[in-house]
């Protein structure tokens, strides 16, 4: 097992109203992915997944796609000291 990876992330363009925090929680959940996704004000979705750094990978791939109503413009990532979270929230 390596060592955890964390990234937060800003998904820019047409990402709420779409179904795009809830697959984002499914997808983290089916791959041992920790953290949460929030909408945030001004009309971005923002995540923090932290995990097995594939994982992770896979899960800032997922965010540029997103589910298929999504149409995302940027994603902004950064990377971030895993907090040693449990679970994967919707918030």
């Amino acid at each position: 097992m390596s060592d955890p990876a964390a990234r937060r992330v800003v998904v820019h363009g047409t990402v709420q109203g779409v179904f795009f925090r809830e697959a984002t929680r499914r997808r983290a959940e089916s791959r041992g992915v920790r953290g949460w996704v929030r909408n945030n004000d001004d009309g971005t979705v923002e995540a923090l997944f932290e995990g097995e750094p594939e994982a992770v990978d896979a899960m800032v791939r997922f965010v540029h796609e997103g589910p298929g109503a999504a149409q995302v413009k940027h994603v902004d990532v950064e990377d971030i000291q895993p907090e040693g979270l449990d679970g994967f929230d919707v918030r």
